[in-house]
């Protein structure tokens, strides 16, 4: 693997400010050849509770389960687990890994034509034995799949306690199928794993979910990389934010590694480049002061693949220091648009439209005014937007819940800015 970390920013800051922001673009060339350092764990969980028989949901979760089995490559470990009151093991059997071939994925999918729904929902056992058929391939990629139609059944607090215990053992790629499941419970599981959330709003549109999300899987070469920022005396990490291919904060993630110094997990990589918005705090200098404020550093385990660097010069010429950085202020304003929809359709939930009116007009303003056309198609859904310029907007009396739920879970998908400038 081969890494390059290049930092954007205005370096310049005006007499007493002590806030440095950068945004740094980390880019892989992929594994030699595209082939992966190590192995690869494949593990897919269906969810066959009694309410996926509504609408032709097993059917086609069977489908696609079928189709993501043909889209491993040979050599891939791999299970499948049938998600209800509890996690059973469908294919191979119990606490065993399959490896894939043309014979174990005939074996596979004869096995996926016996799943039926019937049962409840348990996610958090579900993951629970997903992390331990993980845990016999150490070193391995490991990715998961998790499919579900409706709300955790399991009490209160039991899926937290799983997901501490399990947070960023292993990705894990989260899809709701229909409109009864709740984007707050798969957003935090897929937070936890370092995976995506998206809604399948037709099962007829499970299988070509299913095929991307494992082709992407398959295209991963390295299981566990890491961004390493190190900071001067006196200095601190205010926050880490991937803010490319789409918003994700990683703060509360940091593992201390050595003197003023942290790892943010930034999980598997193949061949792909992805952007993170780093703040430091550091003490206010004097005009022509100069310093270091941070040094960041791409790293899987003791390897460091590349590393950039985050400067702070005071000055006390205002044309310098108020200069805004492309990438910075384009992905300041990403994130806001993320927090500005999810705040919006919380104050709608919550009968509060004049709340919900103003913050969806800022995020149609922030979604055009950035070029994300793919969320501005979104929120015309769910509101009618007159002048996307000024953020004027109407709420729709009538919205589906699909449409509804899709803004949701893709409000934190960002575009890239142009490198133009």
């Amino acid at each position: 693997m081969s890494y390059t970390a290049e930092t954007f920013q205005n370096e310049y800051l005006a007499l007493g400010a002590s806030e440095v922001n950068a945004i740094v673009t980390v880019t892989s060339t992929g594994g030699d050849g595209g082939r992966r350092s190590g192995g690869a764990t494949e593990i897919i969980i269906v969810d066959a509770s009694g309410s996926m028989q509504a609408e032709g949901r097993i059917g086609a979760a069977r489908q696609a389960a079928k189709a993501a089995v043909e889209c491993l490559d040979d050599g891939v470990h791999f299970a499948i687990i049938a998600g209800v009151s509890t996690a059973q093991q469908l294919f191979p059997d119990p606490g065993q890994l399959a490896v894939a071939s043309p014979q174990t994925r005939a074996a596979a999918s004869h096995a996926i034509d016996r799943l039926q729904a019937n049962g409840g929902t348990a996610m958090g056992a579900w993951l629970l034995l997903a992390a331990q058929l993980f845990e016999q391939r150490p070193g391995d990629i490991k990715h998961a799949i998790l499919l579900t139609d409706g709300d955790n059944g399991e009490r209160h607090g039991y899926l937290d306690s799983v997901l501490n215990q399990i947070k960023e053992k292993f990705i894990c790629d989260c899809r709701g199928v229909g409109a009864n499941w709740k984007v707050s419970e798969l957003r935090k599981i897929a937070d936890s794993m370092l995976g995506t959330v998206d809604i399948v709003a037709r099962p007829t549109e499970l299988t070509a979910s299913f095929q991307q999300m494992i082709t992407a899987a398959m295209g991963k070469t390295a299981a566990d990389v890491q961004l390493k920022v190190w900071t001067p005396v006196n200095s601190t990490v205010r926050f880490v934010k991937q803010v490319e291919p789409q918003v994700a904060d990683l703060t509360g993630k940091r593992v201390e590694d050595g003197p003023r110094a942290g790892r943010y997990p930034l999980g598997s990589w193949g061949q792909e480049s992805r952007d993170y918005h780093i703040c430091v705090d550091v003490p206010a200098g004097a005009a022509g002061d100069e310093m270091l404020a941070a040094r960041v550093h791409i790293m899987e385990g003791d390897t460091e693949h590349a590393r950039g660097l985050i400067r702070a010069v005071w000055t006390d010429d205002t044309a310098l220091s108020t200069r805004i950085n492309r990438q910075v202020a384009h992905y300041t304003g990403q994130a806001e648009l993320a927090d500005a929809i999810q705040a919006g359709i919380a104050a709608r939930e919550a009968g509060d439209e004049r709340t919900a009116t103003i913050k969806f007009g800022r995020a149609a303003q922030l979604a055009h005014a950035s070029g994300n056309k793919a969320t501005e198609d979104l929120l015309s859904k769910v509101v009618e937007i007159e002048d996307a310029v000024t953020g004027t907007v109407r709420l729709r009396r009538k919205v589906a819940a699909e449409d509804e739920m899709a803004l949701d879970t893709r409000s934190t998908k960002t575009v890239r800015v142009g490198r133009g400038q």
